[in-house]
């Protein structure tokens, strides 16, 4: 007969709150009963491994039954099973956990062998009343006793009575709720979505999963001609990263990849990793070979999956990889995670923090690996992702410098090519104390800028920067290898010979009267006005004292929340050996002012500044014009 047995106080209330708050999505209570199912199997091998049951190890299994009419849904496994005590202290005690006690008694070798162990809180079976209106268990123990059948409608208590003897293991069968207009319980009495939910929660139980279905035979007009049940099993039990590397093939991986990721394409790069110790994980990591649609927006959701002992607990777990390898796919499968009381959410602790920082390791040596073995693929890479590391390294003020620097690429007035930062300090000349750089629009733009020919000739390679994040990764850098970054178009440039240096200041000091007079018309624009040794043909340039850059002005003008009015400290300067200076020094001192605007105006085009009167420029060039047919 029956006994009716009451949940304590605090066990009703913790039973209501982990039906209503706890788990966020109700779909969880089939990954936790499989779970649970599966450590009842983990449980008996156990115990054959060591001759406390006489057992055939490969019939072990997880069956699911689906009753439509009488809106069932069970899940049988023959498994360890409960007598009367055990059931009454598991399941009538919320975070009783025989899983957790049982793991405690292992010792050291069975710890370390293929026993899996899911269970942590024991709680995973009341989310089951999540869906349902009743719940009943019918448990048979391997140690022997009576067969027990334990059943509860949720926080009104529960029943237990010992019933005929059953077969070894245990049977829980769900009584779902019926249908309202909030929820549709009814989808989890489909075939199709059941099968899915064990594809994405329970793939990787190692036991197998079974559910038996009915096949239709068709004729050759498509009509149905009869049918059969057959048995078939849902998960695939051994996960791709759990199997030995030497045995996967390329096909493997990409088929799994694209399957797992939803991509059309192969991967570009495959890591497939794994820690043991103190610190167990195994990751398998994918490098797609295009960027995934939305992945510069705010939509697109990085990270990776989680799985614990091959049980999906995480779908975005944005905690194990930074910001700059957020491309980055894949999963980690680890026994040694930290998870709160449902499963659905990482503690954030100091394993967590370890195995973000073996991958993000992992992740860098790998790319190092391609950028110095292939470079041509390091390159698409670079293309599709590039841009991703630039912002990494610029963020938080360059706190992750260390990790990026070296997996960054820059064009280069070197063949026009890209240049890693270690290879440009590699090729730098003996004597040479600074990294160059100047800022364009393209590589194109940079090179036809009146500044490089003087640093060029001199044999001095330049760095290009053609994103807007680049000049300011530089100053977060600060230096590479000890060696400061220099702008070409920014303050002074000392690689002149003092030869060269005399030169300039006697042709300055003679060209005195003109600078002055130019500098006075353009005192509003300009803090000085002088001549060059930057500039070998080109007639005249622009550049910034010390301090905001030229382009930097450019950037942070055109931000939502910049300041138009912050501008870099100009100087324009002209070339002492151009024609130009001869020319100008003849002009009629009314004709200063017009000379100067147009000179500062075709300064402010060579930079890729905006004129703020472009009329007035044009006028000016056109009266030069009619002067000069006179």
């Amino acid at each position: 007969m029956a006994q009716k047995k009451q949940y304590k106080a605090e066990t009703k209330r913790l039973l209501d709150l982990m039906i209503h708050s706890i788990y966020t999505h109700k779909e969880i209570f089939l990954r936790e009963l499989i779970s649970n199912a599966s450590d009842a199997l983990d449980k008996i091998y156990h115990a054959s491994l060591h001759n406390e049951v006489d057992i055939d190890r490969t019939k072990l299994q997880i069956t699911l039954e689906i009753d439509e009419k009488a809106r069932t849904l069970i899940i049988r496994d023959n498994g360890i099973g409960m007598t009367q005590a055990e059931i009454e202290d598991n399941l009538g005690v919320i975070a009783k956990s025989g899983s957790n006690t049982f793991k405690k008694g292992l010792n050291e070798e069975d710890q370390q062998s293929e026993i899996d162990i899911i269970g942590q809180f024991g709680v995973g079976f009341y989310s089951a009343f999540m869906v349902t209106d009743k719940v009943e268990v019918i448990s048979q123990s391997a140690k022997g006793g009576d067969s027990v059948k334990f059943e509860s409608e949720g926080e009104d208590g529960y029943r237990i009575e010992v019933i005929d003897k059953q077969p070894i293991g245990t049977t829980v069968k769900l009584h779902l709720k019926a249908d309202d207009e909030g929820e549709h319980y009814s989808i989890y009495l489909e075939n199709y979505h059941i099968k899915s939910l064990i594809k994405k929660y329970s793939d990787y139980i190692r036991y197998p999963i079974k559910m038996t279905e009915t096949q239709k035979d068709y004729d050759d007009k498509g009509e149905v001609t009869g049918s059969k049940d057959v048995e078939i099993t849902l998960n695939s039990m051994i996960p791709l990263w759990k199997r030995n590397k030497n045995d996967i093939k390329d096909e493997d991986y990409n088929s799994f990849y694209q399957d797992k990721f939803n991509d059309y394409q192969a991967p570009s790069k495959v890591i497939h990793t794994n820690l043991e110790g103190a610190l167990s994980f195994d990751a398998m990591l994918f490098i797609p070979s295009h960027v995934p649609q939305a992945f510069y927006t705010q939509d697109y959701q990085a990270g990776l999956q989680l799985y614990s002992r091959g049980v999906f607990i995480l779908d975005h777990a944005k905690d194990l990889l930074p910001d700059a390898f957020r491309f980055v796919r894949g999963l980690v499968d680890s026994p040694d995670l930290s998870l709160n009381i449902s499963r659905e959410m990482l503690q954030h602790d100091r394993q967590l923090k370890a195995i973000a920082s073996r991958l993000e390791k992992k992740i860098k040596g790998e790319l190092l690996g391609m950028l110095k073995t292939d470079r041509e693929k390091y390159e698409a890479f670079y293309k599709n992702f590039g841009l991703q590391i630039k912002y990494g390294a610029y963020a938080q003020y360059g706190a992750n410098k260390e990790l990026l620097e070296d997996l960054i690429l820059f064009g280069s007035s070197k063949e026009l090519k890209m240049v890693s930062l270690e290879e440009y300090v590699e090729r730098m000349k003996e004597d040479q104390k600074e990294i160059y750089y100047v800022c364009g629009d393209s590589l194109a733009k940079c090179d036809a800028l009146p500044q490089t020919e003087w640093v060029k000739e001199k044999g001095f390679e330049i760095l290009y920067l053609v994103d807007d994040v680049d000049e300011f990764i530089l100053q977060v850098f600060g230096t590479y290898k000890e060696k400061p970054f220099k702008a070409i178009n920014q303050g002074e440039l000392n690689i002149g010979s003092d030869e060269e240096k005399k030169a300039l200041l006697d042709k300055a000091e003679a060209n005195k009267p003109l600078l002055e007079s130019l500098k006075e018309a353009l005192k509003d624009q300009v803090s000085d006005v002088r001549l060059s040794s930057r500039l070998k043909t080109h007639p005249v340039c622009l550049v910034s004292d010390e301090g905001l850059s030229l382009e930097m002005e450019k950037i942070l003008s055109q931000m939502p929340e910049g300041a138009p009015g912050l501008k870099a400290k100009r100087i324009l300067e002209l070339n002492s050996d151009h024609p130009l200076i001869s020319a100008l020094s003849k002009i009629s001192p009314d004709k200063v002012k017009d000379y100067a605007e147009l000179l500062y105006s075709q300064a402010l085009l060579i930079e890729g500044f905006t004129l703020e009167d472009p009329v007035r420029f044009s006028n000016q060039l056109a009266q030069l014009m009619i002067d000069a047919s006179k």
